[in-house]
């Protein structure tokens, strides 16, 4: 069974404009480790929900496309196409 490499970003539910970007291999945990105020960076902007989900089998490829997407034109790309 092949494993998946996910980047994701969530919208803050009580904060809509609010969003982040990550990544993971399990997305349900994470999301709940995001809505349980654990992670600093999201706490503040709980609860979150999954805006865009992106998988890929090679880890390296998804974690140059989450640093991108933490760049400037990576924001400006999400917010057009994602």
């Amino acid at each position: 069974m092949k494993t998946f490499f996910y980047v994701y970003i969530l919208q803050s539910g009580s904060d809509p404009p609010h969003y982040y970007t990550g990544f993971t291999v399990d997305l349900k945990d994470r999301l709940a480790h995001h809505n349980s105020g654990i992670v600093p960076a999201t706490a503040p902007f709980r609860p979150w929900q999954f805006k865009t989900c992106i998988s890929f089998l090679d880890r390296e490829r998804a974690l140059e496309f989450e640093r991108y997407l933490k760049t400037h034109s990576g924001r400006a790309f999400a917010i057009k196409h994602l």
